[in-house]
């Protein structure tokens, strides 16, 4: 398989590799009113299938879910150019499209997925709700890249926000948990689940957000990229990068989750993928400006559009890709659920198996990394 040919600019970004993980158990956690992270939505494509050839592995097919997002760069990538059918040989790779984790939830525990990349927010309560059996935490992604954004001549400070209307891609998403517990910290009253109070929290797709922005129907977002970028890009304000909010500046935004049936049934499979996201994560750190171009060609594919250049470059330069799922974030991440009034007290020992990813990274010459004490002992 060959990459796409070097690109005669070179692109600046925070992309690093880290090492990645995720281990494995169980957990006894239970939700408060049904919709953290669990709330139905159908905004999903119809999938794509990729020509796969040689011997198959233990399954003839492997589904994966993902975004049409920036934050999403490692299967966005890993699709488009190939890598992942590479590493998976004669298994059929079939991939489909989400707008927010929640959604993705559901199709996993449906069985219409079995490997996916999503936010910590619906992966603790995937595992939460069916009491540690559902999924695992298999690799991290990316960290960074979300941010609120505004209309600057609405809202010039977090004061301001009072009375306004801001949006999040799905109720009980990760950014709509961010979006919350902000507030809340800030000493606004809001009903978690209607979203009205102080501020109306407004929830909305995605791909609907920067044309609600732009004819006034919402004042600002807490959104992912490229639709932070995509805000600023229509005279919107960055308020808040939520890379500040936490220490280093780093939290896990997306990460790798997958079915524990299919991992306990085709093990072989679930390494194939592992290996293909480690084999991208590092492509990508090493070619920054060619993966900016491979990532784009995939978000045209999947939204018939290119992001402009201005938005591609500001939004690649809010992420960081990583292997790693920053295990150490996620009690504080489930903490905000648990504090805005959508999860009760999680019991999250068991959400990560790390050993599949590590196995890889250490035949590879790279770090390993910890559960932080959330993994299968």
């Amino acid at each position: 398989m060959s990459r796409v040919p070097s690109v005669p600019s070179a692109v600046r970004h925070r992309y690093r590799a880290v090492a990645a993980a995720a281990l494995s158990a169980a957990a006894l956690v239970t939700v408060a009113a049904c919709s953290y992270g669990s709330e139905k939505n159908t905004s999903a494509d119809a999938g794509s299938t990729v020509a796969a050839s040689g011997k198959a592995l233990s399954a003839s097919t492997v589904r994966i879910g993902y975004f049409a997002n920036i934050t999403h760069t490692t299967p966005l990538v890993g699709v488009q150019d190939g890598q992942f059918q590479k590493d998976l040989g004669g298994t059929t790779l079939k991939t489909q499209v989400f707008n927010a984790g929640p959604s993705e939830i559901e199709a996993l525990n449906a069985g219409s997925i079995d490997i996916g990349w999503i936010g910590p927010a619906p992966a603790v309560n995937g595992y939460s709700k069916s009491k540690g059996t559902s999924l695992k935490i298999i690799s991290g992604s990316v960290s960074g890249g979300a941010e609120l954004v505004v209309n600057p001549k609405k809202i010039k400070s977090v004061a301001d926000l009072k009375g306004k209307k801001i949006a999040s891609p799905q109720l009980g998403n990760t950014q709509d948990v961010a979006l919350l517990n902000f507030l809340k910290t800030h000493g606004y009253k809001e009903d978690a689940q209607s979203g009205k109070g102080d501020v109306s929290v407004i929830r909305s797709d995605n791909s609907l957000t920067p044309q609600e922005f732009e004819q006034g129907q919402i004042d600002g977002a807490w959104v992912p990229e490229p639709t932070a970028s995509k805000l600023v890009a229509a005279g919107g304000k960055i308020l808040v990068n939520e890379d500040s909010l936490w220490p280093g500046g780093k939290f896990t935004t997306t990460e790798m989750i997958v079915s524990q049936t299919f991992l306990k049934a085709h093990p072989d499979v679930v390494a194939a993928v592992l290996k293909a996201s480690v084999d991208t994560n590092a492509w990508i750190t090493a070619n920054p400006a060619q993966a900016m171009t491979v990532a784009n060609a995939a978000l045209a594919k999947l939204s018939g559009k290119p992001l402009s250049t201005q938005v591609l470059n500001d939004a690649w330069s809010h992420i960081t890709v990583t292997n790693d799922p920053l295990a150490s974030t996620m009690q504080e991440e489930a903490q905000h659920g648990v504090g805005v009034g959508l999860l009760a007290q999680p019991d999250l020992k068991g959400i990560y198996d790390l050993a599949p990813l590590n196995k890889i990274l250490a035949a590879e010459g790279q770090p390993t990394v910890s559960a932080d004490g959330l993994g299968t002992q």
